[in-house]
């Protein structure tokens, strides 16, 4: 394909999402829906910016008193809260305790790491090849698979925790009756009680979702635009290399916010999965552990918490322009 150009995601076409205002204020205008929403609608609309900001600081106020909290001695935060505060008695030395040896607060965020980035990305990765194909590819049992694979969603997570462990465990076979043979389908790859176990269970359960996400949001993108592509010569990589990619980044974003709080945050499957193992041990199972017997290191807490959300905090800021766009993904169109 010769001359075809990157299209960004401020196209003014139909059923493009250009800017999320304009969006917003051509579906709630002033022919917006009437009645008891009507009412509600206008209500909140007519709620003034700086009632926002009030409702915003009052809404951070957990996370400063667990910052404040964590530079405090253990008899200080027994003895008064976190607003009666005194410069006299400020330390840091609940930080340098859970960064030291004994509580390797340094390896337990490196496993996070090792496991909320690659559940991040790969869904990604795989659930936009599979969503194009889905919106865009005409093949035989399309929508058939389409259902299937979002019918997925529905199956709850504590239901399919043992069977994965055991398949990490010992993997999976199969005896085919009457003849007495087993086949292997998946082999022993001795996978539980490391990080590995994790993310490939995280990325598992996240594809239905991604995948039912960005479908939403790659079909509502402007026909015109890729048979425009098709009639200059472009075959199915290069439009989705070169158009959808560019169009689907407030989507992608999106999903990036949500997967990474959501693996970075979880303790279940981290727990199931990675068991004791201390190489593999996340930070939200350091977190639950580090009170010690009969809570003798709760003082320890506040400290290790305001380090555990610092990383999803930088991240959903990072993206956050993005957030609301992706949110809004195949809600409207034109």
């Amino acid at each position: 394909m010769s001359n075809i150009t990157p299209v960004t995601s401020d196209v003014d076409a139909p059923g493009s999402l250009a800017d999320t205002s304009d969006v917003m204020g051509s579906s709630h205008g002033n022919s917006g829906p009437k009645g008891p929403a009507g009412k509600l609608y206008g209500w909140l609309r007519s709620i003034p910016v700086w009632a926002l900001w009030g409702i915003a600081l009052v809404w951070s106020l957990p996370t400063v008193g667990l910052f404040l909290s964590g530079f405090r001695t253990r008899d200080a935060q027994r003895q008064t809260g976190w607003w009666d505060i005194r410069l006299d008695e400020l330390s840091l030395d609940n930080y340098e305790t859970v960064f030291g040896a004994r509580s390797s607060l340094k390896d337990s965020l490196l496993n996070s790491m090792a496991v909320a980035i690659p559940a991040t990305l790969i869904p990604i990765a795989v659930a936009a090849f599979a969503a194009y194909a889905f919106a865009w590819i005409d093949f035989k049992g399309r929508k058939t698979l389409f259902i299937i694979t979002v019918s997925l969603l529905a199956i709850p997570l504590q239901v399919a925790l043992i069977p994965l462990l055991r398949l990490w465990v010992s993997g999976a076979r199969f005896t085919i009756p009457f003849l007495d043979k087993t086949i292997t389908l998946v082999p022993d790859f001795n996978l539980v009680g490391s990080t590995t176990a994790v993310w490939l269970t995280h990325t598992g359960f996240a594809l239905p979702f991604a995948i039912f996400l960005l479908h939403n949001y790659i079909s509502s993108l402007p026909k015109d635009v890729f048979e425009a592509a098709r009639i200059d010569g472009a075959d199915h990589f290069t439009i989705f290399w070169r158009l959808v990619l560019p169009l689907s980044v407030p989507v992608l974003a999106a999903f990036a916010i949500f997967q990474f709080l959501w693996t970075w945050n979880d303790y279940l499957i981290a727990k199931t999965m990675a068991g004791n193992n201390p190489d593999a041990q996340v930070t939200t199972i350091l977190i639950a552990n580090l009170a010690g017997d009969f809570g003798a290191n709760e003082h320890l807490l506040p400290a290790a918490a305001f380090v555990q959300a610092f990383f999803p905090l930088v991240v959903f800021f990072a993206l956050q322009k993005y957030f609301v766009r992706g949110m809004l993904a195949g809600a409207v169109k034109g």
